[in-house]
């Protein structure tokens, strides 16, 4: 017994610290050097345990491998997917677009440039949609700091981004009028910049920022330099330990630009921004709803805010695309239901400066692959009747009950008829 005591804590001692859930990483490329293998450096082991399966997963512990080993972050991002349409569908180059546009920079603060009011959108700011600064948590962030300059803007980028920057931070600091939006910690260069302009020598400043971007406080040896400086206001040494995680400015900046080329776009070219949006960026539709108009859009999005902390978190991502739906529609737009004979498969098209019409692919239960067969068919010849669709377009029968109830099957008959002239 004693020994199977100890034998079980040796092994105990050897499993500890192991995680018992693994998280993906969407797209990390790492090199290893050519006289090693990858099994050097990371156990493998087969997904969910499918000794079948074609890939091996591999199990890094970033935490071990990032001095000596290079890791690439190559990620999907939707922003300049974004642009690239807004460009083909406009022709106008996203480059020539000025960042300090004053109709763009005021939606920062009201949706009136947008002809609209808060009530009808229901946010105060005009950036529904708007990379970086439409999600909830964000608009508060700009309602109570109304930004009107670019590097306000910086500052709100690298406030949302990091941990502990805002909240139970920055945030506080301006409701008690101890500082302005341009002066808190936004991102992590201020740290330095602000230590260097306060007479800190610059290794002493960087040495700073750096461990405080990472969440490890300030150091004992820098700590005693700061105290002894007295530029440095009583909040900002405080501040500082309260930060997990940072922001870079140049990365900030980045997302700005895109952010301000999108928002012109959804300024002075609204029916291109939204074709663009809702193709690019929204997975989930309502589309019965949206092209009922906005009494109908108004009534789905109470319906899932009725549910409050009950919502999951698809119904949470068709509320981002049901607010944006709402915007497009009380600016004048209509979002018309799916054309047999003129829908795309996937994106969203411009029939005119008032109407959108939406892609097979945002029918419910209707995937691209199935949406793009209907339209290659169609290609080929157009759909006669409802058999042709259903046999040549291969769409269910649930598809075509679809059709069926919203109208889009109308004037066209069941079977095919010969014609004998």
């Amino acid at each position: 017994d004693v020994y199977k005591r100890q034998e079980l804590d040796r092994l105990a001692a050897g499993v500890r610290g192991v995680k018992r859930t693994t998280g993906q990483h969407p797209a990390g490329i790492v090199v290893v050097p050519d006289d090693m293998d990858i099994y050097d450096f990371t156990p493998v082991s087969y997904p969910a345990d499918d000794v079948n399966a074609a890939w091996l997963i591999t199990h890094y512990d970033f935490h071990s491998i990032h001095d000596n080993i290079l890791k690439f972050d190559i990620l999907g991002h939707d922003d300049p997917t974004m642009i690239r349409h807004l460009q083909d569908l406009s022709g106008i180059d996203p480059l020539t677009i000025p960042p300090d546009d004053p109709g763009v920079m005021s939606l920062f603060s009201s949706p009136d440039i947008l002809g609209v009011t808060p009530e009808q959108i229901q946010s105060e700011t005009g950036t529904l949609g708007v990379p970086e600064f439409g999600t909830r948590f964000v608009r508060g962030m700009l309602e109570e700091t109304k930004p009107t300059t670019f590097s306000e803007l910086l500052q709100i980028s690298g406030l949302s981004h990091g941990t502990d920057v805002w909240l139970g931070n920055a945030e506080d600091l301006i409701n008690q009028g101890i500082c302005k939006l341009k002066n808190v910690i936004g991102c992590r260069d201020n740290i330095m910049m602000d230590l260097i302009h306060w007479g800190v020598k610059p290794e002493v400043a960087f040495s700073t920022m750096e461990s405080v971007r990472h969440g490890r406080g300030i150091s004992d040896e820098n700590m005693a330099i700061l105290k002894k400086n007295k530029n440095i206001p009583d909040w900002y040494i405080p501040s500082c330990l309260k930060i997990k995680y940072m922001f870079p400015k140049a990365h900030a900046t980045a997302y700005i630009l895109m952010a301000l080329r999108i928002a012109w776009f959804k300024v002075y070219y609204p029916e291109i921004y939204y074709t663009a949006y809702f193709s690019v960026r929204a997975d989930l539709f309502d589309l019965v709803a949206m092209s009922h108009g906005k009494n109908t859009v108004k009534a789905a999005m109470k319906e899932i805010q009725d549910k409050g902390n009950d919502a999951s978190a698809k119904d949470k991502s068709l509320m981002t695309v049901l607010e944006i739906a709402n915007e497009c529609l009380e600016r004048g737009i209509k979002i018309k239901m799916v054309d047999i004979d003129q829908s795309e498969a996937t994106d969203f098209k411009i029939l005119d400066k008032h109407t959108i019409l939406a892609p097979f692919n945002a029918v419910p239960g209707l995937g691209d692959n199935a949406a793009k067969q209907i339209v290659a068919a169609r290609a080929e010849k157009k759909f006669l009747s409802k058999e042709d669709l259903a046999k040549r377009g291969k769409v269910s029968q649930t598809i075509m009950n679809y059709f069926e109830e919203n109208g889009v099957l109308e004037g066209m008959p069941d079977e095919n008829q010969l014609s004998l002239f």
